[in-house]
C-alpha cells in the first residue's frame, strides 16, 4: 500500500476493505476487535439520574419499611449491574434474605448492622465495604442502629 493512499483512509477520504484492515492490523500487532473498539470508545455512553428522578422500586423488604432507591438502570436487554441506596429503620421487623446470581457489593454510609452471609454473621460498620456471592442465602442479621443506609450494587455475570 502507498504512504498517499494509508493516509487517505486515515483521513476518512477512501475506504478500506476488510482484507486491507486485517493485513493493516497485522503489520501493527493488532487485532480488527481492537481497532473497532478504540474507534467506538470515543463516544461511550453515560446516563446522569437526578435525585429527583430516581425510582423507588418495590423489592422484599418494601412491605417491612425498607426503602429501594434504583441508582441506575440499563435500558437494553440485559442489564449488567444493579445500584441501589437502600435505608433500613429498627423498628423493621423482618429482615428478607436473598438469593440472585452474580456478585453483591455493599458500601456501608451510615449505621451498624449485623449480615448473614449464608451460616456466617458480619458486623458491618459505616466506611465498610462487603462483597459476596450472590448465589449463598444472605440479608441483614439485625440493625444495631434506629437507622441505617447502605449502597447495594449487584453485578450480574453472563
Amino acid at each position: 500500500m502507498s504512504v498517499p493512499m494509508l493516509s487517505r483512509i486515515e483521513n476518512g477520504q477512501s475506504t478500506a476493505s476488510l482484507a486491507l484492515l486485517e493485513r493493516l492490523c497485522s503489520a501493527l500487532g493488532t487485532d480488527l476487535a481492537t481497532l473497532f473498539r478504540e474507534v467506538e470508545g470515543t463516544s461511550g455512553t453515560a446516563q446522569l439520574i437526578k435525585s429527583a428522578d430516581q425510582m423507588e422500586v418495590v423489592r422484599s423488604g418494601t412491605k417491612h419499611g425498607h426503602t429501594y432507591r434504583l441508582l441506575s438502570y440499563n435500558r437494553g436487554p440485559q442489564k449488567a449491574f444493579e445500584p441501589f441506596l437502600i435505608g433500613m429503620d429498627k423498628d423493621s421487623e423482618s429482615y428478607p434474605r436473598f438469593e440472585h446470581p452474580g456478585t453483591e457489593f455493599i458500601y456501608m454510609l451510615s449505621g451498624r448492622m449485623e449480615y448473614r452471609f449464608g451460616d456466617r454473621t458480619f458486623l458491618i460498620e459505616p466506611g465498610d465495604a462487603f462483597t459476596f456471592s450472590g448465589s449463598t442465602l444472605h440479608g441483614p442479621e439485625r440493625l444495631l442502629d434506629d437507622h441505617i443506609e447502605f449502597l447495594a450494587i449487584l453485578l450480574y455475570t453472563e
